[in-house]
């Protein structure tokens, strides 16, 4: 049996980490704990509150981390005219940074192990990473 009892997941409230929630529940048999940032996505925000709530999520954090990302990370991003191929701007992985640094503060009180379903380039490959902090 796994060691793991609770888990703090980063949780958009989308296919892959809804999935990631069911799968940690079922995997580890753990408590899941959510941490959805409001970056500025606006409605996509209460949605994942509800979806959390029908996965049986019993603690659920949302903060509002508009004016951190804004200050700490877009202006900073347009400074450095960081255009992903000349094109994209890169605000979904600059936004990374700030959502796994709150994901720790939260694991830290919350749940000993954080855990995420993001890829390296924001695709859908299940890549949940949930190892143990203590």
């Amino acid at each position: 049996m796994s060691s793991v009892k609770k888990v703090v997941l980063a949780y958009s409230g989308g296919l892959d980490t809804s999935v990631i929630v069911r799968w940690l529940q079922e995997t580890y048999r753990c408590e899941v704990v959510t941490f959805t940032a409001d970056i500025g996505q606006g409605e996509e925000v209460e949605p994942a509150r509800e979806k959390a709530k029908l996965l049986g999520v019993k603690e659920i954090h949302i903060e509002d981390l508009r004016e951190e990302f804004a200050r700490d990370y877009v202006f900073p991003m347009f400074r450095a005219n960081a255009i992903y191929e000349g094109e994209y701007l890169l605000g979904t992985s600059i936004a990374r940074p700030l959502i796994a640094k709150r994901l720790v503060e939260i694991a830290a009180i919350a749940a000993p192990t954080p855990s995420h379903g993001a890829t390296g380039k924001g695709g859908d490959q299940c890549a949940s990473n949930s190892a143990p902090m203590r």
